[in-house]
């Protein structure tokens, strides 16, 4: 099957594409189909953690397993090769624990609002760029996970599907370039209000 990639997705190897468990799945809508079906499932799963401290390698790493361990082999594992995007892989697993330190610093002293807590948090997910695949749908689960606990409402995300090339998803990569430089404005916005809003509802404590 010849997989086809949206703006800014990172590509599979060919290891990795060999790494598909559904064998009787021959198109890309076959298999976006597939996966969002083995997301909701995750989901499901991660509502259900109530006791649970997200804020951990193993709950990260449990979560993306969930959302893909019925179309992946490698879900929940993290990369072995450099990709486009991302920290090399041999520092993974050091990010991640440099990340997780940093967020629960930021909760203990409020060094942000709630919202930009998580988002900041969702930016990092993103570039470390942990998995194969899936990294984003991932980060956002995650953001989404952490503002509930910090007693906000889950994120719309822009109320359109990131996953395929479009107008929505240009301006969430747009929001994640300028995140890169350490501008976060666009980010919250479109964490919340997608790019129907004029101004900015969210800024830092």
């Amino acid at each position: 099957m010849k997989l086809s990639y949206p703006e800014g997705a990172t590509p599979l190897d060919a290891d990795e594409c060999a790494g598909l468990l559904p064998k009787h799945i021959t198109t890309q809508a076959e298999l976006n189909q597939w996966e969002q079906m083995n997301i909701l499932n995750g989901m499901r799963w991660a509502k259900r953690q109530k006791k649970q401290d997200i804020l951990t390698i193993k709950f990260l790493c449990d979560l993306h397993k969930k959302m893909f361990s019925e179309t992946w082999k490698w879900a929940g594992a993290f990369r072995s090769s450099n990709k486009n995007i991302g920290v090399p892989w041999e520092q993974i697993r050091s990010s991640f624990f440099n990340l997780l330190e940093d967020v629960k610093i930021q909760i203990q002293y409020r060094s942000y609002a709630e919202d930009e807590i998580a988002v900041r948090f969702h930016h990092r997910l993103v570039s470390i760029h942990p998995f194969c695949n899936g990294n984003g749908r991932h980060s956002r689960i995650m953001a989404d996970l952490l503002a509930e606990r910090l007693g906000q409402p889950v994120f719309s995300w822009g109320t359109h599907s990131l996953v395929e090339s479009g107008t929505m998803r240009s301006a969430y990569l747009s929001a994640l370039r300028r995140a890169d430089t350490g501008e976060y404005t666009d980010l919250l916005q479109f964490s919340r209000h997608g790019m129907s809003s004029p101004h900015t509802l969210y800024q830092s404590n």
